[in-house]
């Protein structure tokens, strides 16, 4: 398969499987990955996610160029069918690592981009290259790098095709960490495991808040926090929370 899913301690691990293709994204592995973030959205056995690329070349280097569709078809069609749904964010409140050990480039960035965090190998290198060939990174990254990283490092990426190195993604705040390829997949579950054993409805209103809050003026943000926090108050994961810390023991945490 072009994607594979695997669920463990409520992580879901998400592999782009075409190592001889760079991982690169052909109309199959775009179905795969349609059908596999509808499944990490809505079943309450995961909790988090992690999406990685087999092999040690490449997490992604974007649309096969041998598999895309002819310039003739509708073009409105193709990017309602085959775009968007590759992006982990639409509409999922559980967080997405990004595990990124080799290139990430045009679509493979931009699928980067939207998640929640980014952690890179020492071999890993970033770009959005589409105005080499005559395209534009039409998925998100337009608008998601310059809000990740400084604009004018942004702006040279996007007008250039140059791509950045992993000490330099980690300097621009691009990801969070860098450690070397063979350190990559522990450092990702350690992440996601301890994402996972973590209240699940409290993540997921975390990550709203901070994700629909940073395009709100601050009073808007805080009190939009204010709204999840008594959202959550009586839940009975808080309360399991309370005892738990009571009795000096771990918690277990059931959604709900």
């Amino acid at each position: 398969m072009p994607v594979t899913l695997e669920v463990k301690n409520h992580v879901a691990y998400v592999t782009l499987n075409r190592p001889e293709a760079m991982n690169s994204l052909d109309p199959e592995s775009t179905c795969d990955l349609a059908e596999i973030w509808a499944r990490v959205r809505t079943d309450p056995d995961i909790r988090v996610a992690v999406l990685s690329g087999a092999g040690e070349k490449a997490f992604c280097t974007g649309t096969d160029m041998k598999k895309a569709p002819p310039p003739t078809e509708c073009m409105a069609a193709t990017y309602l069918r085959e775009g968007q749904p590759i992006l982990p964010h639409m509409k999922m409140w559980k967080p997405i690592i990004a595990a990124i050990n080799g290139y990430a480039v045009g679509g493979g960035l931009e699928m980067a981009l939207a998640c929640d965090m980014r952690i890179a190998s020492s071999n890993a290198k970033f770009g959005l290259t589409e105005v080499k060939v005559a395209s534009l990174a039409g998925l998100n990254g337009t608008q998601a790098l310059p809000r990740a990283i400084p604009q004018a490092v942004a702006m040279k990426m996007l007008l250039t095709g140059e791509m950045i190195s992993a000490e330099e993604a980690l300097r621009y705040g691009l990801v969070s960490d860098v450690v070397e390829p063979s350190a990559l997949a522990d450092l990702a579950r350690t992440y996601a495991e301890k994402i996972a054993s973590a209240a699940p409805l409290s993540v997921q209103a975390t990550k709203q808040a901070a994700v629909l809050g940073k395009d709100m003026p601050l009073e808007h943000g805080i009190l939009y926090s204010h709204l999840l926090w008594g959202v959550l108050r009586d839940t009975e994961d808080r309360k399991e929370g309370f005892k738990a810390f009571g009795e000096r023991r771990a918690p277990e945490f059931r959604g709900a």
